[in-house]
């Protein structure tokens, strides 16, 4: 308005000094704009400054009550207040986690991929656990630890891009057993590997004690069960000939009797030897190319004779199967013959006794599943069932489930079990299938 009162006085009067007073002003006025908007701009540089930098110092009230935008200035200390809410949020999310992971007895070590002016790799995060089971301090550099333990930075390395490994280290003249997974993780366009680790040793020797205890208690069951009789009968036997020269006829029926019955308890009792030394003497796999297809074919007619024996409907399905594993078909067979022989004595009660065997894939590994409807294993049983001569079975020597298992790890394999009582039980061969 100033510059075309200006323009108008200027072309249609001579109020020379009117004209200069209006200049004045309008000049005047453009300075003074000059100096407002330059004001507004810093502040907005000020605020995406404190924005970027995480400054959350920086205020604008006076601004806000006594400027010509209280608006702009009110939301500009509103987005500074909420992004210091979410900062200090951060903050404390991150301080928490970090507690619970200086806490647990896991070790974890967060190397920071992206190297420093010194070509060195940073370690984000050490925590207390690491340092205890690695005997060293909480290194700043991985290249300080990798100097302290190489044997432990070379098998990290070997799985670097992710994966887990069993680990046999020497720190401080013992030896530790640690079960050790590495990932890697890209945040924000930077490249971090999480390594996590745990002494297995102590949780293994406790593991191998109950298996012991349980062993132990299984075999000295069944010694028990032999060696009592033997010991009462020969002390029998030893009251019935001690101070006598010649027995009658029912002195000596009594006597082949309890001799046939030590007999029978011997054999009992070597046999029982033989079925554990055939646990621990099982052959190494010979491993060959087999199709599914192929073992289901076989195990059908294997099986399905004494299925029919037994009036159970035995059906064995995709034996066309063309996928092709690494394994020791007879090895297999007996495992698959003695989870199918189990499923029929276990559906012997049944009205309508059916089992099933077919296999799935799922993801990289390979299933062969056992499936009946028999009267199924409790759930304080499905432990137990693997011990040696554990058995629920009238009869049953209580090893064939322990063979199948151990045959499976041989295969680096297992076998696994879901069982719902008088409903529905499946075994389960798992095969890593690549």
């Amino acid at each position: 308005m100033l510059a075309y009162l200006l323009f108008y006085l200027i072309q249609n009067t001579q109020l020379w000094f009117t004209i200069i007073g209006v200049s004045l002003i309008l000049l005047g006025s453009i300075i003074s704009l000059y100096y407002y908007i330059n004001e507004i701009r810093s502040d907005i540089k000020r605020f995406i400054l404190a924005v970027k930098t995480r400054d959350h110092t920086l205020n604008f009230k006076n601004k806000a009550t006594k400027g010509s935008f209280p608006e702009l200035y009110d939301s500009f200390g509103d987005i500074l207040q909420v992004h210091k809410q979410i900062r200090l949020e951060q903050e404390a999310m991150f301080q928490l986690i970090k507690t619970i992971l200086e806490q647990v007895p896991v070790g974890v070590i967060v190397v920071n991929n992206t190297k420093t002016e010194q070509h060195n790799e940073e370690i984000a995060f050490f925590n207390q656990a690491a340092s205890n089971l690695l005997g060293v301090p909480a290194y700043k550099y991985w290249h300080r630890l990798k100097q302290h333990l190489p044997d432990f930075s070379t098998e990290i390395d070997q799985i670097s891009a992710g994966g887990k490994r069993f680990l046999e280290l020497k720190i401080q003249d013992k030896l530790i057993q640690l079960s050790t997974e590495v990932i890697p993780l890209n945040l924000y366009g930077k490249n971090y590997t999480i390594i996590s680790f745990q002494n297995i040793k102590d949780e293994i020797e406790q593991k191998e004690t109950e298996a012991w205890n349980r062993l132990i208690g299984v075999i000295s069951h069944e010694i028990l069960n032999s060696i009592t009789p033997i010991s009462s009968l020969s002390d029998t036997i030893n009251s019935m000939v001690s101070d006598k020269q010649n027995l009658n006829s029912d002195e000596m029926e009594d006597l082949k009797t309890a001799l046939q019955t030590i007999k029978r308890r011997s054999s009992g009792l070597l046999d029982f030897v033989k079925d554990y030394r055939l646990i621990a003497e099982l052959p190494t796999p010979n491993l060959e190319s087999h199709t599914i297809g192929e073992i289901l074919k076989h195990i059908k007619v294997l099986m399905q004779p004494f299925a029919k024996v037994k009036n159970v409907v035995l059906d064995v399905e995709q034996t066309s199967s063309k996928i092709t594993v690494q394994l020791d078909l007879k090895l297999i067979e007996q495992v698959l013959i003695n989870l199918i022989t189990n499923s029929i004595y276990s559906v012997e009660e049944k009205e309508s006794p059916h089992i099933s065997v077919n296999y799935r894939l799922e993801h990289t590994k390979l299933y062969i599943d056992v499936t009946d409807n028999g009267k199924g294993i409790e759930s304080s049983d499905l432990e137990k069932i693997f011990v040696p001569f554990y058995t629920t079975r009238k009869n049953g020597s209580g090893i064939g489930l322990t063979i199948s298992r151990n045959i499976m790890k041989m295969h680096r394999g297992s076998i696994e079990v879901i069982s719902v009582p008088n409903e529905q039980t499946t075994f389960s061969l798992l095969f890593n299938y690549v």
